[in-house]
């Protein structure tokens, strides 16, 4: 019992200490990382095509990225739980 309440507040922990601590970092994603670091490299670089779509803001892009992610996640689970719901057991 000891050891399952201190395993618990130590996952309590950690979950909450990074709001307290503050390193002075940025929240950024690989995206503009990655196209500075493009510019440095080949400042005459173009990119091959543009975005069809490009959304209104950073919230609705973070909501389609997770919608993505969602639907992704539904397919691979689906297609886990028919192959499993149809096995026989031996």
């Amino acid at each position: 019992m000891k050891k399952t309440l201190l395993l618990l507040s130590l996952v309590a922990a950690l979950c909450i200490m990074p709001f307290f601590i503050d390193h002075g970092g940025e929240f950024g994603g690989a995206d503009g990382q990655a196209a500075a670091q493009i510019m440095e490299i080949a400042p005459n670089y173009t990119p091959w095509f543009e975005s069809l779509y490009q959304p209104a803001s950073g919230e609705i892009e973070s909501l389609l990225f997770t919608l993505q992610g969602s639907l992704g996640t539904a397919v691979i689970f689906y297609i886990l739980g028919y192959y499993c719901r149809n096995r026989k057991v031996s």
